[in-house]
């Protein structure tokens, strides 16, 4: 038991300095920076070290306790820095995937739809494109030829640029995850939402590791969004903030991008291979792949039951 908790607690401290006090301790180095340079100086170094130089010399970090507490700030603040951008991060991870913008406060929600709307309006154009040359190759292969499908493949991408089906949310992130709900219902006539948490019950260890990975991906995609939005303030002060703040936020575009296609795709891969499963474990009576009719029954089956009136 004691080996237990001994190895728990490595491993809490170990997240708590990979997560919260590492970046937290940049952020306060950059703010340090930043404060002591200034624009007039941004890259000068030399003016850095002297300034550290003096620094090193106060009768506080020349003592040891003036040392123990100098750690003990810097610690406490590169901590309350992480632990910032780690809400900052939840906040932006809800506005990215908008599951519930229809809830949003009034102003907030008159842009989402704005955007949905636009959305929407790309999409259309983009879908009729595609399906126009899918129309095509269809007419010519049935008089034994085939087009050159490149035109078809960067109309289809063209499409899913904007959203893998028809735009419901105001970004291609919210739209990546609400894909997943729209083809189980067209496919299967089943509810995602109800049955994901069951089918989570259902799942081997090894896929419940792939897809907290996944996840757990996507939020610390998240999490680099709020540490360039800690960041951009710091350009009011230091220019080369600006760079800090780009880089950082491309980066979590880009992340961000890869992190929700990949946990869409395995929420979809689970519920397909498992959706069977699933149905037996509540005694529908099927065989086979799962069909409409079963989805139907499936759904009626996980739907949690309306409220009466009393």
């Amino acid at each position: 038991m004691g080996s237990l908790l001994t190895e728990l607690g490595k491993r809490l401290a170990e997240r708590w300095i990979s997560l919260l006090v590492l970046p937290g301790t940049l952020y306060l180095a950059a703010a340090t920076v930043a404060h002591t340079l200034g624009h007039r100086h941004a890259l000068d170094v030399g003016r850095l070290t002297d300034r550290i130089t003096v620094w090193a010399q106060t009768s506080v970090a020349t003592t040891l306790g003036g040392q123990a507490v100098l750690l003990a700030a810097v610690l406490a603040g590169s901590a309350t820095a992480g632990i910032v951008a780690q809400g900052i991060g939840s906040l932006v991870e809800r506005l990215h995937l908008a599951a519930d913008w229809y809830t949003w406060p009034p102003v907030l929600r008159r842009l989402a739809h704005r955007l949905t709307v636009r959305r929407q309006r790309l999409w259309r154009a983009a879908a009729s494109d595609w399906h126009r040359h899918r129309e095509e190759a269809a007419l010519v292969r049935t008089r034994g030829e085939r087009l050159d499908p490149a035109q078809r493949r960067a109309a289809y991408a063209a499409m899913t640029r904007v959203a893998p089906e028809y735009p419901d949310r105001p970004s291609w992130s919210g739209d990546r995850i609400h894909a997943v709900a729209v083809r189980m219902d067209r496919d299967h006539h089943l509810d995602f939402a109800a049955a994901w948490p069951h089918i989570w019950l259902l799942l081997p260890e090894e896929n419940r590791v792939e897809i907290n990975a996944s996840r757990q991906a996507l939020a610390r995609a998240m999490v680099l969004a709020a540490w360039a939005l800690l960041y951009l303030p710091l350009t009011i002060w230091w220019w080369p903030a600006a760079a800090v703040t780009a880089t950082l936020t491309l980066t979590s575009w880009r992340r961000t991008r890869t992190a929700t296609d990949t946990y869409a795709t395995l929420l979809e891969a689970a519920t397909r291979v498992h959706a069977r499963d699933l149905a037996d474990r509540l005694g529908l009576d099927a065989t086979g792949p799962l069909t409409a009719e079963a989805g139907d029954a499936l759904t009626r089956l996980l739907v949690p039951s309306t409220p009466r009136l009393p």
